[in-house]
C-alpha cells in the first residue's frame, strides 16, 4: 500500500492545507487591521476635536416632538383629504347612475 493511497495521509495533506489556508487569511485580517488601526490615528484627533459640538439631548428631544407634532398634523390633513375624496367620489357615482 503505497502513501498515496492511505486515507490518514490524504487526511493529513488536505488538514496542512485547509491550516495553511487559514493562516494566509489570518495574515490579510491581521494586515487590514493594523491598516484600519492607522486610518484611525490619522483620523481619530480630528474626530474627537468634534464630538460635543452637535446638538444637545434637550434639543434633538424638542426637534423630535415637534416632529411628531408635524407628522400627527399630516396624518390628520391626509385622512381629511382621504374623506373628502371619498365624499366626492360617492357623489359622483351618485349623479352618474342618475
Amino acid at each position: 500500500m503505497s502513501d498515496s493511497e492511505r486515507p490518514d495521509v490524504a487526511a493529513y495533506q488536505e488538514l496542512e492545507q485547509l491550516i495553511r489556508a487559514l493562516g494566509d487569511e489570518m495574515a490579510a485580517w491581521r494586515r487590514r487591521a493594523h491598516e484600519a488601526e492607522a486610518r484611525l490615528k490619522e483620523v481619530a484627533p480630528d474626530a474627537l476635536k468634534n464630538i460635543g459640538t452637535g446638538p444637545s439631548a434637550d434639543a434633538l428631544e424638542r426637534e423630535n416632538r415637534d416632529l411628531r407634532h408635524r407628522l400627527d398634523a399630516a396624518k390628520k390633513r391626509t385622512k381629511q383629504l382621504l374623506d373628502r375624496m371619498r365624499f366626492l367620489r360617492q357623489q359622483h357615482n351618485a349623479g352618474a347612475e342618475r
